[in-house]
């Protein structure tokens, strides 16, 4: 590898491995509950954190195709992004230290919409860059060696929070917020400087008069490969809807070693450190296989999982295990399908592949997350059977995805 691209890959393994340290630290399923519950914020505001920072981060980015495209050097736009993700967590942190009751809870559902919006510009030129500027191959390892960093910080952050314990406070939580805020800062500058020179630069693309959302469904209607895997990727949510039921099950249960936000984001962080490296070189050898095979694995899980809690068994051991494997399954399955998308397409085509593919599937996230708070309401068990078995569909449908990673280019 050129040093050149060596430089390039070191500057986006720790602007992204910064990036997730500040993820932890606004994170919709621990943090921003806690401190939410910790403010004395109605529970509609809590039902409300995830589908806005998952939606949101993910609707627009078709919208912003035209935009990125439009321009022969595309860093500054994730700088951009990552400026804004670290103005909205001090934001955040103000919030905490100010605000109470529903005025915190508009505020914080607010300032998250923002920080998503944000992200999405992030999440879309973040892999048009990588793509870019490192050969296919290395990739995943990036991906992955920035995500087990990122770990590093959440495993760091959640001791504390555990060593903390009953001392914990909202003031507390509001300077950690201020602190992730100086992360996104600090990505910030460290991504301005990757080197796009030595990318194949293509010429700023034209508008299509047609419009962006005319242009997406063009894209997933037309081309095969990009459905499949849109396809795909909509089946392997189980992996990422299936924690919350196990978190309800455990306050229903005897499960109250659960309970601790410390606990939470410890779970995240040891995952994310044992998982990324060795999920990063997986899905250089295989993105397709890694994406299958993590889903058969959640399925599994879930399945499993609420067959126990049918019948009963709800204590803390057996349902914080769970919690940890389908944490580490989702990492498998976040590597394996960020480099299957970069993997899959060249120049431009990247870019509208991750845009109108993150846009799907924000819609197809409000419908299954609608479905599954429905059968929810039948009990934990139901929601994870019905997440389990749509997994094993992606599971089988994944492995016949057509292979575009280093084995294929050695083939």
């Amino acid at each position: 590898m050129p040093e050149a691209t060596r430089r390039n890959a070191r500057l986006q393994i720790v602007a992204n491995a910064l990036q997730q340290a500040g993820d932890e630290v606004t994170n919709a399923k621990t943090v921003l509950p806690w401190l939410l519950g910790g403010l004395g914020a109605p529970g509609l505001f809590v039902a409300m954190l995830v589908p806005v920072r998952e939606s949101g981060s993910m609707l627009p980015q078709a919208s912003l195709v035209p935009i990125v495209t439009a321009r022969v050097r595309r860093r500054g736009f994730w700088v951009a992004g990552a400026l804004a993700q670290g103005a909205v967590a001090v934001g955040l942190g103000l919030t905490a230290l100010t605000a109470s009751g529903a005025v915190a809870g508009v505020l914080i559902v607010l300032l998250l919409a923002v920080l998503a919006l944000s992200r999405s510009l992030c999440s879309l030129t973040g892999k048009d860059v990588l793509g870019r500027t490192v050969p296919k191959g290395d990739r995943g390892r990036i991906t992955g060696t920035a995500t087990a960093a990122g770990g590093l910080v959440a495993l760091t952050l959640g001791l504390v929070l555990r060593w903390r314990g009953a001392d914990l406070s909202t003031g507390t939580i509001a300077w950690l917020l201020v602190a992730g805020g100086a992360t996104w800062a600090v990505a910030a500058a460290v991504f301005s400087r990757v080197d796009e020179s030595v990318a194949d630069t293509p010429d700023p693309a034209d508008t299509d008069d047609d419009g962006w959302l005319a242009v997406a469904w063009y894209t997933f209607r037309g081309d095969r490969p990009f459905r499949r895997f849109v396809i795909v990727r909509a089946l392997l949510l189980v992996s990422a809807l299936s924690p919350p039921f196990l978190v309800a099950a455990s306050q229903s249960g005897d499960a109250g070693g659960l309970a601790g936000l410390g606990g939470f984001v410890l779970a995240s962080g040891v995952s994310a450190l044992i998982g990324g490296r060795l999920f990063g070189a997986a899905a250089d050898r295989s993105s397709r296989v890694l994406m299958a095979g993590c889903a058969a694995a959640a399925s599994a899980v879930g399945l499993a999982m609420s067959a126990a809690i049918a019948l009963g068994h709800t204590d803390a051991m057996l349902l914080a295990g769970a919690f940890f494997v389908l944490s580490v399954i989702h990492l498998g399955i976040r590597v394996g399908r960020k480099t299957y998308v970069v993997d899959l397409a060249e120049g431009d085509e990247r870019t509208e592949y991750v845009a109108v593919s993150n846009t799907i599937m924000g819609a197809v996230l409000l419908v299954v997350g609608g479905i599954t708070a429905g059968l929810a309401t039948l009990g934990s068990a139901v929601a994870l059977a019905f997440l389990g078995v749509i997994g094993l569909a992606g599971a089988v449908l994944g492995m016949r995805l057509p292979e575009v990673s280093r084995r294929a280019s050695r083939g």
